[in-house]
């Protein structure tokens, strides 16, 4: 699937989901994963559980295996760094852009779905960041397989297809979040890379 939009000078760049796994990194029997919990600031509604003054969002997609919502994430291949990988599969999934902030934490998680012959047990481990959105694309490679939904966290929580993504967001991002608000007003802060092995 091709999809081809304009960059902020007004150029026509090409945007091209990867596919395939020819390219994707493996440790010790698990498919490594890169990822992101986007998030964006609102001003805060009538008892909707705001921070500071501020409502926290996060960008949740929907899942193409079934019912339920997902964060973008996707293999993390040999050419890329785990960063790259993170702010990759926020484009081509989400259709965001924004600041990769910290690393979450790893996780790690069993998948029917992505298996192969040097994952037989479909075993993965994936590095998951915030990314503080910047900007929402009007198009990008899987818009027509994914539909975008801001949710606040306690919406996230129970529309979360996935346990592991659910901690993610749960033990990650909120702890992260509520460190990162009250120890730092600096959202440039430096992104911490996860230590997989085989790097």
């Amino acid at each position: 699937m091709e999809t081809v939009s304009c960059d902020k000078e007004g150029q026509m760049s090409e945007l091209v989901a990867r596919t395939g796994r020819l390219q994707q990194r493996y440790e010790d029997g698990c498919r490594l994963i890169a990822g992101c919990i986007p998030f964006r600031y609102r001003s805060p509604l009538e008892g909707d559980g705001a921070i500071d003054g501020k409502t926290v969002e996060v960008l949740m997609i929907n899942s193409t295996s079934g019912p339920g919502l997902v964060f973008p994430k996707g293999g993390w291949e040999d050419d890329e760094t785990v960063e790259a990988a993170a702010i990759r599969e926020a484009i081509e999934e989400a259709g965001v852009k924004g600041d990769l902030l910290d690393l979450l934490g790893c996780y790690d998680f069993k998948s029917k779905t992505l298996q192969d012959e040097n994952c037989p047990g479909g075993l993965c481990k994936a590095a998951m960041f915030a990314l503080h959105v910047r900007e929402e694309l009007q198009s990008w490679p899987e818009q027509n397989t994914r539909q975008r939904s801001w949710l606040t966290i306690p919406e996230a929580l129970v529309s979360c297809r996935h346990d592991w993504m659910r901690r993610a967001l749960n033990e990650g991002f909120v702890k992260w979040h509520a460190n990162h608000v009250a120890g730092s007003s600096n959202e440039e802060d430096n992104v911490q890379v996860p230590a997989f092995a085989g790097e």
